[in-house]
């Protein structure tokens, strides 16, 4: 039997994934479906924007308005009168000069952190995969099901005095940074991402001499930037608005973030001039994602490789 021509089989191709979704192609050209549906997804889409975008604008509203504006008219969108000046002055009478270059150390630091221990751990459990990884693989899971606040005694116990070092590493970034590494879901996410990677590319490799970490270095890292963008952006807004554990950890006032600093500075502080600190502390996280959200976005929806 002869094969339908490359054309009907492009056709048919292209048309059977349109046919999958809830409508076919044929609901989809009845005027009163089409319209009624197309209709749903606009209304879906404004509420989604107007949800995401409105305690954006109230914030900014907020902070460029009157102690009296906020307390008469605390709902309305529109400031009366609008003092753009309270951003500057909140900057300097709040020193958020200061905290927010603690949250941009402690941010970093964290960032890299748990950048290494989750490309490293993740590589050892899926590539080297070595005899007790099952065992090492079942204890992070576990730890997923305990609450963190479960082991916030024990972990600031080891803070305060690390084990066989004999010091403590409170009021230094050292005591936010290292605990961010311990994150068992970066490192499975790492390690499913991994796995998906033909192991004839491991094999090949080390036929020709590579050892391991030339194996993590020059193939799987540079193969892995999908998942390296999604893990840091997990570990970049963890660590930005990380309020607890440095709240604990971090007690000189000259080194806490601005999460924890701001909400200290509450009490004594004009609200507006509090709002404005807000929307600084705002402002980074939401350039990084506008920057990278394609990055972002194609690592979340990855799901292995192909070829």
């Amino acid at each position: 039997m002869t094969p339908p021509p490359l054309t009907v089989r492009r056709r048919r191709a292209g048309a059977e994934p349109r046919d999958r979704g809830i409508l076919s192609a044929h609901d989809w050209r009845r005027p009163a479906v089409g319209t009624g549906w197309r209709l749903v997804h606009v209304v879906l889409f404004a509420g989604l924007i107007g949800f995401g975008a409105i305690p954006l604008i109230w914030m900014l509203r907020a902070a460029i308005s009157t102690t009296s504006d906020l307390v008469n008219r605390p709902l309305s969108l529109i400031p009366e009168p609008a003092l753009w000046e309270n951003i500057p002055t909140a900057w300097n009478l709040l020193d958020i000069g200061l905290y927010l270059g603690n949250t941009v150390v402690l941010v970093l630091g964290s960032w890299v952190v748990q950048l290494v221990v989750s490309t490293t751990a993740g590589f050892a459990l899926a590539v080297i995969r070595p005899w007790y990884g099952r065992f090492v693989y079942g204890a992070f899971l576990v730890t997923l099901f305990v609450p963190a606040t479960v082991t916030l005694i024990a972990l600031y116990l080891t803070v305060l005095d690390l084990p066989l070092l004999g010091f403590g590493i409170t009021d230094t970034p050292w005591a936010v940074w290292l605990p961010a590494g311990a994150n068992a879901f970066t490192i499975l996410l790492v390690k499913q991402f991994f796995e998906e990677i033909p192991r004839e590319l491991f094999e090949a490799a080390q036929i020709d001499g590579a050892g391991w970490f030339t194996i993590f270095w020059r193939i799987v890292l540079p193969m892995s930037r999908p998942i390296i963008a999604v893990v840091s952006l997990l570990a970049i807004m963890s660590a930005w608005k990380e309020f607890l554990w440095p709240l604990i950890v971090l007690t000189d006032p000259e080194t806490q973030p601005l999460a924890v600093a701001l909400p200290r500075l509450a009490q004594a502080t004009n609200p507006a001039y509090l709002i404005s600190g807000l929307l600084i502390a705002s402002i980074p996280p939401i350039i990084i994602f506008l920057i990278f959200q394609r990055s972002i976005v194609r690592g979340i929806g990855f799901t292995g490789l192909k070829g």
